[in-house]
């Protein structure tokens, strides 16, 4: 029976490399895969999350990494010339490919020699992980939009950037899956709290937006608030002017600069999460 990916020490519970590779945020996959692997009792699965891979040299870079983790793909890729790029390297490799739609549970099983306890909906027992999930979200409502900065050495990623950059909704989807994420406003002429530069675990990105959008995001904003007076948060060359110092730093900090103009909150928090797994050496 073929082992490949298979990690054991000494009566340790066998560990899996799963490849999850989406040419979306990845989502469905991520479900999927959570609630096949938790039939398996008794092995542990290390997720490797491919997200928004729609190019063939976006895969090649999959593939470097499923070379370092070797262990089954789970696929959700559409375009047929990368679908059989994809299903051509598996095989070199000798590991399965496996899409959505066809038989997971089965698959898995035949993979690890262990047949599932197939106990529906499994995956929504109130586990170790649901509760990080509830601990993440709580600690992401308690870092919005700048508060409780002096913990934000806690936090897993932290996201700053210019008023109408998605900060806030990001930071709630990313706490859905389990991250702590704070956000801190880039506000012009006033500091930065000081915890954000010595934040030593946490992973700091930097949110931007072209300048156009964000003055007509912000208009929108007052409007539902009942204000209809321009200022320099809704003039476009004090907004460029803003937009351009946060880059500054950002480019100064080296943090990771993610352009939300033509992403959803969706694809932003899949790059985030896909930054934060290449630095942290998930997918090496």
């Amino acid at each position: 029976m073929i082992k490949i990916g298979m990690d054991s020490n000494s009566g340790d519970s066998p560990k899996i490399h799963l490849h999850l590779v989406s040419d979306s945020t990845g989502e469905t996959l991520f479900r999927v895969a959570r609630a096949c692997s938790v039939q398996f009792a008794g092995v542990e699965f290390t997720n490797h999350t491919w997200s928004l891979v729609r190019s063939r040299a976006h895969l090649d870079k999959v593939f470097s990494g499923i070379v370092a983790h070797p262990g089954p793909i789970l696929h959700s890729i559409l375009d047929e010339a990368i679908r059989e790029q994809l299903l051509t390297e598996s095989q070199k490799l000798g590991v399965p490919a496996i899409a959505v739609l066809d038989p997971i549970i089965n698959c898995l099983s035949s993979y690890l020699g262990i047949k599932s306890s197939a106990e529906p909906g499994k995956q929504h027992s109130l586990d170790a992980d649901y509760f990080n999930r509830i601990e993440a979200m709580n600690f992401t409502l308690a870092h919005d939009d700048g508060q409780s900065s002096w913990s934000l050495g806690e936090a897993d990623v932290i996201l700053v950037g210019v008023s109408r950059t998605s900060k806030s909704p990001t930071c709630m989807y990313l706490a859905n899956r389990g991250l702590k994420a704070a956000n801190v406003p880039f506000v012009p002429d006033i500091p930065l709290p000081p915890s954000l530069f010595t934040a030593g675990r946490a992973t700091v990105f930097g949110l931007t937006n072209d300048p156009n959008r964000l003055v007509q995001l912000r208009r929108n904003r007052l409007r539902s608030l009942g204000e209809e007076q321009d200022t320099d948060y809704t003039e476009i060359e004090s907004v460029r002017r803003e937009t351009a110092a946060a880059l500054r730093l950002f480019t100064e900090q080296g943090w990771a600069v993610i352009d939300v103009a033509r992403r959803s909150i969706e694809e932003t928090a899949a790059e985030i999460m896909q930054i934060r797994s290449q630095r942290n050496g998930e997918n090496d």
